[in-house]
């Protein structure tokens, strides 16, 4: 599973490799209002997360990583989504990987500098999509859950 966090909008993917082959199992987003408050936000965030879990049963889940911010107010919101997201997954026993920006881009296009349109290029080529998926939020999670399964990958080689 890949989770793109966020307070507005967090994107999620759960992606299935088989036989070195992945296909998309579920992908989509979490929406909250802006009009309630940042706890009831996380609280829905949680909530949603937990539904998706029940329902695909995830085992390993990757969280992008919070890497750099201009913006202090926004970055203090994402990490508390971020919080909400760890713990929801972590109370269902869920392992958890976090990887950067920086390592999401290098896994799908071989460049960290790769510009977003980029990645949902590559993500919508490796899984054979119609067309990316909407929000970005969406397709970053997609492509945070490839560089899950990439890295993964990589581990077991070393191993």
């Amino acid at each position: 599973m890949g989770v793109d966090p966020g307070t507005a909008i967090v994107g999620w993917a759960v992606l299935e490799e088989c036989k070195g082959c992945v296909k998309p199992i579920a992908y989509g987003h979490i929406t909250t209002s802006p009009e309630n408050s940042t706890a009831e936000r996380l609280l829905e965030v949680a909530r949603d997360l937990e539904e998706i879990i029940e329902k695909f049963k995830p085992h390993e889940a990757a969280v992008e990583d919070l890497f750099f911010f201009k913006n202090l107010k926004t970055v203090m919101k994402v990490s508390q989504a971020r919080g909400s997201i760890l713990l929801t997954l972590e109370r269902f026993c869920v392992s958890i990987f976090e990887y950067t920006p920086l390592q999401v881009k290098q896994a799908i296009t071989g460049y960290g500098r790769a510009e977003k349109k980029q990645i949902q290029i590559m993500t919508q080529k490796i899984l054979n999509l119609k067309s990316i998926p909407k929000p970005d939020d969406t397709a970053d999670a997609i492509a945070i859950a490839l560089c899950h399964l990439n890295s993964r990958k990589m581990r077991q080689i070393r191993n």
